[in-house]
């Protein structure tokens, strides 16, 4: 079992920048590969980044590229998602997920969080 919680959510103004956390607990946090997911209301949960167990594969969804950077310190058992150049569209509740792989779907991802609200206002 692995145990993960998400921290940092917050309100922002457009333009601005976030970065949220999420520390695992229970088994060995270097065996999983980590994911960013997000689900606004009245919408699917879609991915936005995830990392490799090494931290060197980054895929991101194309809405986020060049706007938030996915990082991982696994002395921490951390996971991090810095979040720039902020959007309304944006706003959404953030989960973090540990899977096999660094993959795009939800449903490849066996653990997750309880999600932390961001919201960007106009």
């Amino acid at each position: 079992q692995v145990q993960l919680v998400e921290s940092g959510g917050g309100l922002v103004q457009a333009g601005g920048s976030l970065r949220l956390s999420c520390v695992a607990s229970g088994r060995t946090f270097s065996s999983y590969a980590m994911g960013w997911f997000r689900q606004a209301p009245g919408k699917e949960r879609e991915f936005v980044a995830a990392v490799s167990r090494s931290g060197v594969t980054t895929p991101y969804a194309d809405s986020v590229k060049g706007r938030f950077t996915i990082s991982r310190d696994n002395a921490k058992s951390t996971v991090y998602l810095q979040m720039t150049a902020l959007k309304p569209d944006d706003t959404a509740v953030y989960y973090c997920a540990a899977g096999p792989a660094p993959l795009y779907r939800a449903n490849q991802y066996v653990y997750w969080g309880q999600g932390t609200q961001v919201t960007v206002s106009s």
